[in-house]
C-alpha cells in the first residue's frame, strides 16, 4: 500500500477528483494549504500599493491506494492538475504500514 500526497492548484480539485473516481480510487482527504516552491510566491499590487504574496493557496490530497492502484492515480492526479503553468504542484509517494479501519477493525487493503 502506499500514501500519495498531491499539492495542487485549488481550481482544479473537481477534475482531479473525478479523474480518481474513474481510476477507481474510492476515497480521499482534501485540505486547504498554502505554500510555495520555486515561483517563490508574486506581487500583486492592492490600492496603489506593491506587496508579496509569499504563500500561494494550494489544496492537498491525501490518498491510500493499493499498489495495484498506484501508477493509475498518480497518472489520474497529473493528467487532470496539470495547466502546464509554473505552479501546478507536486505528487509525492510514500511506504502505507497498515490502515484500520475503526469501525470493523480491518487491516491493510481491505481496510481502504
Amino acid at each position: 500500500m502506499k500514501l500519495i500526497i498531491a499539492i495542487i492548484k485549488p481550481f482544479k480539485l473537481d477534475e482531479v477528483k473525478e479523474a480518481l473516481a474513474k481510476a477507481g480510487v474510492e476515497g480521499l482527504t482534501v485540505t486547504e494549504v498554502k505554500g510555495f516552491g520555486r515561483q517563490k510566491g508574486h506581487t500583486e499590487i492592492y490600492r496603489g500599493s506593491e506587496y508579496t504574496v509569499d504563500f500561494l493557496p494550494k489544496v492537498k490530497l491525501e490518498i491510500a491506494v493499493s499498489d495495484e492502484l498506484l501508477q493509475p492515480a498518480i497518472a489520474a492526479i497529473s493528467g487532470a492538475a496539470k495547466t502546464g503553468k509554473i505552479g501546478d504542484g507536486k505528487i509525492f509517494v510514500l511506504p502505507l504500514e497498515d490502515v484500520v479501519r475503526i469501525r470493523t477493525d480491518e487491516h491493510g487493503s481491505a481496510a481502504v
